[in-house]
């Protein structure tokens, strides 16, 4: 059975990976929106995860394989985290704007 790795080569996992947290942080600099700037986050995780699994498959060792599903639980529980405080922002203030929120700085 052909490896993918072999099949696709580890530059293309590696330059996807680096557009993917190129977005992610171009996502959470210029959008003034909490949930973007989450979803922004999240995509940083995931091309973080593609990388830590290509070379896991590179390298064939799976203690990469096992930090990711670590890291996908860790992101999950962000989510849930970060959605709850959104709520409980917006029924406080009525607005989840950033720079209405900038006012929370105390």
């Amino acid at each position: 059975m052909i490896n993918i790795l072999e099949e696709v080569g580890i530059n293309n996992y590696i330059c996807l990976s680096a557009l993917l947290f190129c977005i992610g942080i171009l996502g959470v600099l210029f959008r003034r929106s909490v949930i973007v700037m989450l979803m922004s986050v999240e995509l940083m995780l995931a091309a973080a995860n593609i990388l830590l699994v290509a070379f896991s498959v590179l390298h064939e060792d799976a203690g990469g394989q096992v930090f990711v599903m670590f890291s996908m639980a860790v992101a999950a529980a962000e989510v849930a985290v970060g959605l709850a405080i959104l709520v409980a922002i917006y029924r406080n203030m009525g607005t989840i704007d950033i720079d209405k929120l900038k006012n929370l700085k105390g």
